[in-house]
C-alpha cells in the first residue's frame, strides 16, 4: 500500500500558525500530527501533561525502631543483640510523607542500595485515593460517640493537589508517581493498581503509557455485595477494578500453585465420567490440584479475622485481607520485597509480614502511620507467640520537603515569575500568621519574621512539618543575634521532635516555645476579631518507680508509670454547630483539649456533655525506650552536601548514586522496647510498664512517647539513676 503524501501547509496556514506561536497561544489540535511525528495511536492527554518527574533526593530520618524482643536467638546467630532485637539484615520501612518525594529518594538515594541488596522491589500494590470523600478524614470512637476528625492542613493541601482540578489533577498526580514506581521496580516485578468506576478509564491509559500496553497481565474485577442507597435509579455499584502490569513483557512472577482454588463439584464429576467432547479421559489426563482463579474475584468487603481481635481496623479505604493475600502470593515469593505507597491502614504491610515478605509502606497521614504501627506490632506479637520469624520495622520520614511541592504556583509561569509568585505567597502567608499571633513584623530580617512581648517569632513553612533541622537553624540564628527567647509557629511538628529539641535549645541558653498554628488563621473575621488561639504542644508526664527489693538486681530495676497527658486541640466551633443543628440531633466538637457532645432536644434545649472525662481518654498508645541515647540517628547524605541538600536523580540502571556518607543528625532513634495501646476490640490501656533491669549502674534517659486518639505523638525524657 502506497504511503500517503505528506501534508503541505498553505501560505495562509503558515502565517496563522506563526502568529499563534508568537502570541503564545495553543495550536489547533489537527496540526499536532501534521507538524510532529507521533506514532502513538491512542494516549491520555490533560492540561499540563509532562513526562518530567521529581528528581529530588532527600535523606530518610529514622524516628523509631520497633521490634518485639525474641527470647531465643541462638539459631539466628548474629542477627540479634543480647536483648533479642534485630540488629542486622533488612529492616522493614514505614515512611511518613509525600510519596512523590519518597519515591524519588528511594529511586536515586542511599536506600536504593538496600533495596537492591534485598533482591530488588518485586511487587507494588497501590490503592490511590479514587474516593474523593475518604482521603484523610477519620471517625474516632470515644465514650460511645463518634468524632469526625478533619484532615490536617498538610492533608488538605494533598487533597487539593489530587482533586483541585478534578480529573486533570488526579491523573497528573498518579502519572508522575507511576513513572517513579516503574523505575524502582525489579525487571521481573509487577504492579497492581486498585481503582473504581471514577478513574478506571484514565488509569488504564496512564498504565498503558507508563508500562506499555503489551505488559498488562490482567484486568481483575473484585466483586462484593451489599445494600444500595434508598431510591437508587441505577444499578448498584458493587465492584472495583485492579490492573496488573508487569515491568517486562517477557518475565514476571506468577505462582499459580499458591493461589489455586478447589474445582467445583460439576467439574470433578465430569472428569470422573470422562470429559465429553474434550478428547481427554480420566485415564490419560490428570486433573490439576485446583484451578487458577478467573479474573473476577468475589470476596466480602468486610471480612473479619483474629489479629488483635480483628484484621480490619476500621480504616475507610481498607481492603479485605484475602484480596491482598492472593495478590502477594501470586506475584511475590517468600523474602521478596513488596511495597504499598498509599498505605492507609497498613493491610498490605501486615499481610506481607505474615507471608514472610519484606515490605515498604508509605502514607502522608499521621493517623494512617499510627494505625499501621499498631497493626504491625500486633502481627509481631502474634508471630512471636507462634514462634515464627518476623522482622523489625522502623518509622522514617524525609529530612526536608521542597516548598514548590505544596505551594500552589502556576505551572504556566516562567522560572523568575514562579520564584516571584512563590515569594509573594510566602510573604502573605507569614503576614497573616503574624497578625493572628499579634506579633510585630520585623523589617529587613532574613530569618525571624516578628516579635511578640520581647520574644522573636519565626513562622515554619506551610508545606512541611517543622523538624530538627529547622529548630537547629532557629537556635543558631538566636545565638548570632544574642537573643535568648523565641517562639516557633507551625501547623505540624515532626514526630518525636520534642522535648529533645527543647532541651538542646535550653543547653545553649535559648528559651524555645513551639506553638501550633490553628486552621482559624484562614478565617479573616476570626483574625480581625483577635479570636485565633495558638495552642501549646501536648504535655506528657511520667514517673520512675524503683524496685523495692535490696538485691543487686532490684537496684538496677525500674518501671515507668504514665501519670498525665494534656492536649490543646480545637476542631469545630460549638456556636456554629449549635446554629446549624436540627432539633433532636447531636454533634461532637473538640474545644481546648476536650471532646464535647452538643445535643439539641425537640424543644431546642442545648446540652453539652464532655466525653474526655479523664486524661487517659486522650491516650491511644504509649511506648517507652529505657535507654534513649544508646542509638544515634545516622543518615546518609551525598558527600559534601548539607542535610537539606538535594541532587538530580540518577537512574541506577544508567549510573548509581553511591557517593554517600554517614552523618549524625544530632538526635537519637526511639527504640520501642515496651508499648501499650488500644484496639477496636480491647480498649484497655496499661499505665505502668513491665519491670526493666539495666545491665550496669549509672545514669540513663528514658524516653516516653504518647500518641493521642488523633494519631499525633508527643515525647518526653525522664532521667533515671540506678545502682
Amino acid at each position: 500500500m502506497a504511503k500517503p503524501p505528506a501534508y503541505e501547509l498553505s501560505d495562509a496556514e503558515k502565517r496563522d500558525l506563526t502568529q499563534l506561536i508568537q502570541q503564545g497561544k495553543p495550536l489547533p489540535e489537527k496540526y499536532r500530527f501534521i507538524l510532529f511525528e507521533d506514532k502513538r495511536e491512542v494516549e491520555l492527554v490533560w492540561n499540563g501533561k509532562t513526562r518530567d518527574v521529581c528528581t529530588t533526593v532527600l535523606p530518610f530520618q529514622s524516628l523509631e525502631h520497633i521490634d518485639e524482643p525474641r527470647t531465643e536467638t541462638k539459631i539466628q546467630e548474629d542477627l540479634f543483640d543480647s536483648r533479642g532485637r534485630q540488629q542486622k539484615g533488612w529492616t522493614n520501612k514505614l515512611i511518613w510523607g509525600d510519596n512523590k518525594l519518597i519515591l524519588s529518594s528511594l529511586k536515586s538515594g542511599a536506600l536504593r542500595r538496600q533495596i537492591e541488596d534485598a533482591g530488588g522491589l518485586k511487587l507494588i500494590y497501590i490503592d490511590p485515593p479514587f474516593d474523593v470523600g475518604a482521603d484523610f478524614s477519620m471517625d474516632i470512637e470515644i465514650g460511645g460517640e463518634t468524632f469526625h476528625k478533619e484532615a490536617n492542613l498538610l492533608e488538605q493541601i494533598a487533597y487539593r493537589d489530587t482533586w483541585g482540578r478534578g480529573a486533570d489533577s488526579f491523573i497528573s498526580m498518579i502519572y508522575e508517581r507511576l513513572i517513579l514506581m516503574r523505575d524502582l521496580l525489579h525487571p521481573d516485578g509487577s504492579i497492581y493498581v486498585h481503582c473504581d468506576w471514577r478513574v478506571t478509564g484514565y488509569m488504564r491509559l496512564a498504565l498503558d503509557e507508563v508500562f506499555g500496553k503489551d505488559n498488562i497481565r490482567n484486568e481483575l474485577i473484585w466483586t462484593f455485595t451489599g445494600p444500595g442507597s434508598p431510591g437508587m435509579a441505577q444499578f448498584n455499584r458493587k465492584h472495583n477494578t485492579i490492573y496488573w502490569y508487569s515491568r517486562s513483557k517477557d518475565n514476571w512472577i506468577f505462582n499459580d500453585k499458591s493461589i489455586r482454588v478447589a474445582h467445583d463439584e460439576k467439574t470433578t464429576d465430569n472428569f470422573k465420567g470422562g470429559l465429553a467432547g474434550s478428547g481427554f479421559r480420566s485415564g490419560t489426563y490428570d486433573l490439576p490440584e485446583g484451578k487458577i482463579p478467573e479474573s473476577w474475584w468475589e470476596m466480602a468487603i468486610a471480612q473479619r479475622f483474629p489479629i488483635d481481635g480483628i484484621k480490619r481496623v476500621g480504616y475507610p479505604t481498607e481492603k479485605p485481607w484475602a484480596l491482598i493475600e492472593r495478590i502477594l502470593k501470586t506475584s511475590s515469593n517468600e523474602n521478596d520485597l513488596v511495597a504499598d505507597f498509599f498505605s492507609g491502614g497498613g493491610v498490605v504491610a501486615a499481610v506481607a509480614e505474615k507471608l514472610g515478605r519484606k515490605w515498604i509502606a508509605t502514607d502522608l497521614g499521621k493517623f494512617g502511620i499510627h494505625t499501621t504501627r499498631k497493626r504491625l506490632i500486633g502481627v509481631q506479637r502474634e508471630l512471636k507467640a507462634a514462634e515464627k520469624n518476623f522482622r523489625a520495622f522502623e518509622v522514617l520520614n524525609l529530612g526536608r520537603y521542597e516548598r514548590q511541592a505544596y505551594l500552589n504556583v502556576s505551572g504556566r509561569l516562567t522560572g523568575s515569575q514562579k520564584a516571584e509568585a512563590l515569594a509573594t505567597k510566602e510573604r502573605e502567608f507569614r503576614e497573616l500568621i503574624l497578625r493572628a499571633y499579634k506579633a510585630e513584623p520585623l523589617q529587613g530580617e532574613s530569618f525571624f519574621h516578628g516579635k511578640n512581648a520581647g520574644r522573636l517569632v519565626v513562622v515554619g513553612p506551610i508545606n512541611l512539618p517543622v523538624g530538627r533541622l529547622f529548630v537547629e537553624e532557629v537556635i543558631t540564628e538566636c545565638r548570632k543575634r544574642g537573643a535568648s527567647r523565641a517562639d516557633v509557629l507551625a501547623f505540624e511538628f515532626e514526630m518525636g521532635l520534642f522535648p529533645a529539641a527543647l532541651e538542646e535549645a535550653k543547653s545553649k541558653g535559648i528559651d524555645l516555645t513551639p506553638k501550633y498554628i490553628p486552621a482559624d488563621v484562614f478565617d479573616k473575621r476570626a483574625v480581625d476579631r483577635g479570636q485565633v488561639v495558638f495552642h501549646d504542644i501536648s504535655f506528657v508526664e511520667a514517673a520512675v518507680r524503683h524496685a523495692k527489693g535490696k538485691s543487686a538486681k532490684d537496684k538496677l530495676t525500674i518501671t515507668i508509670e504514665l501519670t498525665d497527658f494534656s492536649v490543646y486541640y480545637s476542631q469545630g466551633a460549638a456556636e456554629a454547630a449549635i446554629a446549624a443543628m436540627k432539633e433532636g440531633k447531636s454533634e461532637v466538637v473538640c474545644e481546648q483539649g476536650q471532646l464535647i457532645k452538643i445535643s439539641k432536644d425537640k424543644n431546642g434545649v442545648i446540652t453539652r456533655d464532655v466525653l474526655t472525662k479523664e486524661w487517659t481518654d486522650w491516650v491511644d498508645y504509649w511506648a517507652v525506650d529505657f535507654d534513649y541515647e544508646q542509638r544515634k540517628e545516622i543518615i546518609k547524605v551525598p558527600k559534601g552536601m548539607g542535610l537539606e541538600g538535594s541532587l538530580p536523580g540518577v537512574d541506577p540502571v544508567q549510573g548509581e548514586l553511591t557517593d554517600f556518607e554517614d552523618r549524625w543528625t544530632g538526635g537519637y532513634i526511639f527504640e520501642n522496647e515496651w508499648q501499650s495501646f488500644r484496639t477496636r476490640q480491647n480498649r484497655k490501656l496499661e499505665l505502668t510498664t513491665v519491670a526493666h533491669t539495666y545491665q550496669m549502674p549509672g545514669r540513663y534517659k528514658v524516653a516516653v512517647k504518647v500518641i493521642d486518639i488523633f494519631g499525633n505523638d508527643t515525647m518526653t525524657l525522664v532521667p533515671v539513676t540506678v545502682g
